[in-house]
């Protein structure tokens, strides 16, 4: 593993050394770390690895930008507190945590038209349940 570490490093300086492939590298990097970071943003609010995947965006994001190393660890460490908070509590604000989470999932899936549609394949058509921004129509 160390010594594929080395070659990339070695291939990374040479292509710091060519200005126009340096920038390229660099907006690559940038295109692939903010569709990561933004499908993350997206996640996070339903089961899975939503938080995994922000993090994953903002490490790739961070192998050329500061800024996003800087973003990285404060958002870990702010994660990390806001988990042990959480793990602290009563299970009442554990469930109220989960039921707050049930409903942006649910108005989120609404939203994008997903309610509507589910409920149109079981013959349940109510216009309550279509998107009211007229998504998934």
């Amino acid at each position: 593993m160390k010594r594929l570490l080395r070659g990339w490093a070695g291939r990374r300086e040479t292509l710091r050394e060519r200005p126009v492939a340096d920038f390229v590298y660099r907006v690559l990097v940038a295109v692939v770390g903010l569709t990561v970071l933004l499908i993350g943003i997206v996640a996070i609010p339903y089961p899975g690895p939503g938080w995994a995947i922000v993090f994953l965006g903002l490490a790739i994001l961070a192998t050329e930008f500061y800024w996003a190393h800087r973003t990285l660890s404060f958002t870990r460490a702010r994660y990390d507190s806001v988990m042990a908070w959480f793990r602290r509590q009563g299970w009442w604000v554990q469930a109220l945590g989960a039921v707050l989470t049930a409903a942006v999932v649910v108005a989120t899936l609404w939203l994008v038209g997903a309610v509507g549609w589910t409920a149109g394949l079981l013959g349940l058509d109510h216009p309550a349940l279509d998107s009211p921004i007229a998504l998934g129509a």
